[in-house]
């Protein structure tokens, strides 16, 4: 269950919309339940609300995650993920980690400057800071999520396209590429709802099997939620369901219940 909140954030980012219609608001707030095999061994959440950055309107986003009942006891994870991004370019200005994960844990705080294209992390653990250089239009990992629930051209991808985006993360900036598999209609806790299906492609390692290791099923709506989320982890599988929902710009689309 390492790095719970992370491996459901990387799963998220596949969410896009076209950007003369956003797909999201302050107030939008998703729960997802995880299941480890058999076992219900979580929950993980993301909240819209508003802020400002010297003086500037931002979105702010809080992202959570943590183990319930007996995977509790066996893995203890808290992890907090926070983003503030501006509301028209979806750039982000300051990122958030705070994580205890079986006792591995990380306090980070991290500043972007897009004019100079440098970014201040501040290790607090540590009590050490660093600067990093990025791409233009680097994306931090909350807010890459919902930058690209706005991405342009997504709805036109063909079977087999995909389309990449710069993220920065763990002191590096990475090429996150989606794949594009095509639609079917799935049954979830709300009904059938017609669904997209994306594979992001992730380096293989210490959490993921393969490189192709996860699968997302998103509403084929104005929203564009993730609704299911699989994965083949190095040892197990591990399953996200959208068990909760409020605060959407747009209808939700349920084709029957």
């Amino acid at each position: 269950m390492r790095k719970l909140l992370l491996l459901f954030l990387l799963f998220f980012i596949v969410s896009f919309n076209s950007q003369n219609s956003s797909s999201f608001e302050a107030g939008e707030w998703f729960k997802f339940r995880i299941h480890y095999g058999f076992v219900n061994a979580g929950y993980a959440t993301l909240e819209v609300k508003e802020a400002t950055i010297g003086q500037k309107p931002v979105f702010h986003v809080i992202g959570k995650g943590y183990t319930t009942g007996m995977s509790r006891f066996f893995f203890k994870v808290d992890d907090l993920y926070e983003s503030y991004f501006d509301k028209s370019t979806g750039y982000p200005y300051q990122f958030v980690r705070k994580i205890d994960e079986g006792g591995y844990t990380k306090n980070q705080e991290g500043f972007f400057n897009h004019s100079t294209q440098k970014i201040l992390v501040k290790d607090y653990k540590h009590k050490s800071e660093k600067t990093f250089s990025f791409p233009k239009g680097t994306q931090d990992i909350v807010s890459t999520f919902y930058y690209l629930r706005n991405y342009p051209t997504i709805d036109q991808l063909k079977v087999g396209e995909s389309v990449a985006i710069d993220m920065f993360f763990d002191d590096e900036t990475t090429k996150f590429k989606l794949k594009f598999l095509g639609r079917e209609d799935i049954t979830t806790k709300f009904g059938v709802i017609s669904a997209m299906i994306f594979r992001p492609l992730v380096q293989s390692g210490r959490v993921f099997k393969e490189q192709e290791s996860l699968t997302v099923w998103i509403s084929n709506d104005k929203n564009k939620i993730p609704l299911r989320i699989k994965a083949e982890l190095a040892v197990g599988a591990i399953k996200a369901d959208l068990d909760a929902y409020k605060g959407l710009k747009h209808p939700f689309k349920v084709k029957s219940k």
